[in-house]
């Protein structure tokens, strides 16, 4: 392969409102923070573990005006871009770095409050005997659309 590649794709929730900062030539830049979590069983507790990781999101222009205009904290969001790191002095001259995502496309896929009203529309535990009929349905019936 003689090129590269740098490409990032996430699905995650809005830690915060979008932070706008607007630029004496008309271009605008909006920030946001966004938590993408992973989940796990811990093997020697037996007990569900999360980890959060933040992602510096940064969007550009007219991107950056629609979601300010419709994004809020918690909302869920599948966004696409490339990986950026910025490099500067603090007020002690000591080098800082930070690493982003360059937002180059997104989708909103739900908001705090239509992930609020899924979550209580959910069973919270579902036993294995209860789903059994929709396990044995038989789909030998069902009809592919595959090609091949």
């Amino acid at each position: 392969m003689a090129g590269t590649l740098n490409k990032v794709m996430l699905i995650g929730h809005l830690g915060d409102d979008v932070k706008m900062h607007y630029f004496e030539g008309g271009g605008c830049v909006g920030r946001f923070p966004l938590a993408t979590n992973e989940t796990y069983m811990s093997k020697q507790t037996n007990e569900r573990i999360t980890n959060t990781e933040w992602h510096n999101i940064v969007v550009r222009n007219k991107g950056a005006e629609i979601c300010e205009k419709y994004l809020s904290k918690g909302d869920k969001i599948y966004v696409e871009g490339r990986l950026k790191t910025r490099k500067w002095q603090d007020e002690s001259g000591q080098e800082r770095y930070s690493t982003e995502i360059q937002c180059t496309d997104f989708t909103f896929l739900t908001t705090k409050k239509e992930s609020l009203a899924n979550a209580q529309q959910l069973p919270q535990e579902v036993k294995p005997t209860e789903n059994k009929s929709t396990a044995s349905q038989d789909t030998s019936s069902v009809k592919d659309d595959l090609p091949f």
